[in-house]
Parts: structure tokens; sequence; C-alpha cells
């Protein structure tokens, strides 16, 4: 049976997407308070560290000049040992410039690793089955976040664990995955051969547009919903662990619905529906004053998040089989672009208003709804707005 999983390329996909959540869930739930309470951040500094956090992702088509030279798969073990290694670190240097650089070489192994997944993921899995798999995948990464999650609660709660143990911890458990993997798994040879010149295809332009917005949204929900909920309304380690354990629950259960819910109704509606969710829950975020209001949010703004399969899918079925590995790699730069610039920036308008960040992210999402319009139904290879005519 370990030889049957080992020789399957969706048990790999599994694998490399829980392993980057064992680091990237421990990471991302305790960063806020740990540099509040640790490395006294204000918001102009962990507005830094996000900008800095992003820079790997706004490189992540360099990865197309590193396959020139190592495979993609073997490139993505290498991406899951820094991720590890950068968790590890985190909590050892509780310093501006030790969180910068720690940070860094996180994110350089999680953004490659993402990108690699993204990538791997189009090409394995058919058109038909992609949208029902990744949404098992996606619960699959909220069931690990929920085990992180619980696991973070009880060391902290009950054993008054440090945080840089548990850094180190979930960090190393992402390292040696990515050595079992290594030496464990099949080595997988490309169906179709990737194009590796680097290029911006025009054809795509409408999926770029959207990952670009979605990418500067994306921040503003990252970075600041999460600041809002420590700064304003003071909610310690404990309670936000269990936020995260809450959310963690409703998207195992609805994740797979969702992949479900796009395979059937298409990826225009799919979008639609999110875009419309997001810009009611960013206004909010503006004028909420409620603490509950606030959790309510927060779970909401997540599972939307899970529609974003649907993008994904779209670009997969307006792609030419050959450009996904390069036109992945592209994609994640342009998703980064705004996410480089935006934490920086919005943090100097969190130090005027936190509400005007969150009402520029509503204008954001506006936008990419006003462009969903321009999803054909039926998008394919050839047909991949409305603009163009379907027998072109």
């Amino acid at each position: 049976m370990l030889n049957r999983l080992f020789q399957s390329k969706k048990a790999l996909l599994y694998v490399m997407s829980i392993s980057m959540l064992f680091s990237f869930s421990a990471w991302m739930s305790l960063l806020n308070n740990f540099v509040i309470e640790v490395a006294s951040f204000n918001g102009e500094q962990i507005g830094i560290l996000q900008s800095l956090r992003e820079i790997p992702g706004f490189l992540a088509f360099t990865v197309v000049l590193v396959i020139l030279l190592i495979s993609q798969q073997r490139l993505a073990y290498i991406s899951m040992m820094l991720l590890g290694v950068g968790t590890a670190l985190t909590g050892m240097y509780p310093t501006a410039l030790g969180l910068y650089i720690t940070t860094v070489i996180m994110s350089i192994g999680f953004h490659y690793l993402e990108t690699l997944n993204q990538s791997l993921s189009l090409q394995w899995l058919t058109k038909k089955e992609a949208p029902v798999v990744l949404g098992q995948i996606t619960a699959a990464k909220s069931f690990t976040s929920l085990i992180v999650f619980a696991l973070i609660y009880i060391m902290m709660k009950f054993y008054s664990v440090e945080y840089k143990t548990v850094y180190m911890f979930f960090g190393g458990i992402t390292f040696i995955t990515a050595i079992i993997s290594w030496i464990g798994f099949e080595h997988f040879k490309d169906d179709v051969v990737q194009d590796k010149k680097l290029k911006f295809k025009k054809e795509y332009w409408l999926f770029y547009t959207l990952t670009f917005l979605a990418g500067a949204r994306r921040q503003i929900f990252v970075v600041f919903a999460g600041f809002l909920l420590v700064e304003k309304f003071g909610v310690d380690i404990h309670n936000m662990v269990i936020l995260l354990l809450v959310n963690s629950a409703l998207n195992i259960y609805l994740a797979p619905k969702i992949g479900k819910f796009i395979s059937k109704f298409g990826e225009r509606l799919s979008l639609r529906l999110e875009y419309i969710g997001l810009v009611l829950v960013f206004t909010s975020y503006a004028f909420v004053d409620n603490l509950y209001f606030a959790y309510f949010l927060f779970l909401i703004d997540h599972l939307l998040f899970s529609m974003a399969i649907a993008l994904k899918t779209y670009f997969q079925k307006i792609a030419d089989p050959k450009d996904i590995a390069t036109a992945s790699a592209v994609s994640f730069t342009i998703n980064h672009i705004a996410a480089v610039i935006l934490p920086v920036f919005l943090g100097l308008v969190w130090l005027y208003s936190y509400s005007l960040v969150f009402i520029i992210g509503t204008f954001l999402v506006l936008s990419s709804l006003a462009l969903s319009y321009l999803i054909p139904k039926e998008p394919k290879q050839g047909y991949e707005t409305t603009l163009k005519s379907q027998n072109e």
C-alpha cells in the first residue's frame, strides 16, 4: 500500500499541500500576537514585514529559470525545506531585522512551493476532476490547519510552550516531510513537455488581471484583518487560535462542496458570488465595532477565498497545456505586484484610519466583479473572454 502511495501523483499533491500548511499555518496564526507581544511591532513595521514576505512571490517567475536546471518535482522538495527552515528559525530572532530575514527565507520556500503546486496540479489533474480534487485538497489543508491550531492551543494554553519552540516544531515537520518525500516518491515524468520560455501571453489577459486584483485584496485580509482583531479588540493568542480552529472546521466541510459547485455551475457564477460576498465583507470590516461580528466577518472571508479555486480552473480551461508551468509562475508574480507595495502603503494609511484600508479593499473587489462579466459561460482555449467570438 505504501508503494502505491509513493507512486501516486495525487498523493504527492496532497503531501505538498499538507506539509506547506504545517509551517505556514503556524507562522501565520502566531504572527500578529508574536510581533506585538514579543517584538513590539507597530502598524508600519508589520506592513514592512508583510511586504518583504511578498517579494519572493513577486519573483515567482524565476521558477521558470530554475526548472531549466532542476525538475519541478525536485524543486518542490527544496522549497519545502526552505519553508521549514525559515519557519523553524522565526521565533529565535524576535527583532525587526531577525524577523525580516527569517520571513524572506520562509517566503521563498512558500511561494516557490505554491507556484509549483499550482503548476503540477493543473498538469496532473484532468479538467473534469480538477475542481473536485482541488476542493478536496483544500479540505485536507483545512484539516491540517485544524490539527496545527489545536496543537498550538494545547501547547501554549496548558503547557506554556514558548513561541520559538512552537515555530521550531512545526517548521521541523515540513522539513522532515520534504526529506521523506524526496526519498520515497517516484519521480514523475511530464505528460506534456512544458515551455520554459518566460512570456506574457495576451490571450490570458483577463486571468492575469483578476489574479492581480486577487493578490491586492488578499493582502488587505491577510495583513490587516487579523491585526485588526488583535490591535482594536485585544484578541489574545488563545482566542485567535480558537477562531482559526473554527474556520478550519468549516472549510473541511464546505471546501469539497465548493469544488463540486464550481464543477456544476462553472467559474463565471462562482467568481461572481465570491466577489459579491467580499464586497459585503470588506465594507463591513471598515465599520465593525462588535467583536463577535468581527469574528463572523473573519470566518466568512476565509470561506469565500475557497471560491478562488474557480480562477485556477478557469485558467486550466483556457490555457495551452504546455504553457501551464510558465503561466503559473507569471501569474504568481502578477499576484504579488500589489502585495509588495500595498502592505507598506496601507500600513501608513492604517496609522491614519483603519476603515480606509478596508474601503480600498472594497473598490478592488468591485473591479474584479465588473471584470468577471467577461468570463464566458464555457471558457476554453481560443474562447478566453466574451470579447472574443466563440468561432474565432
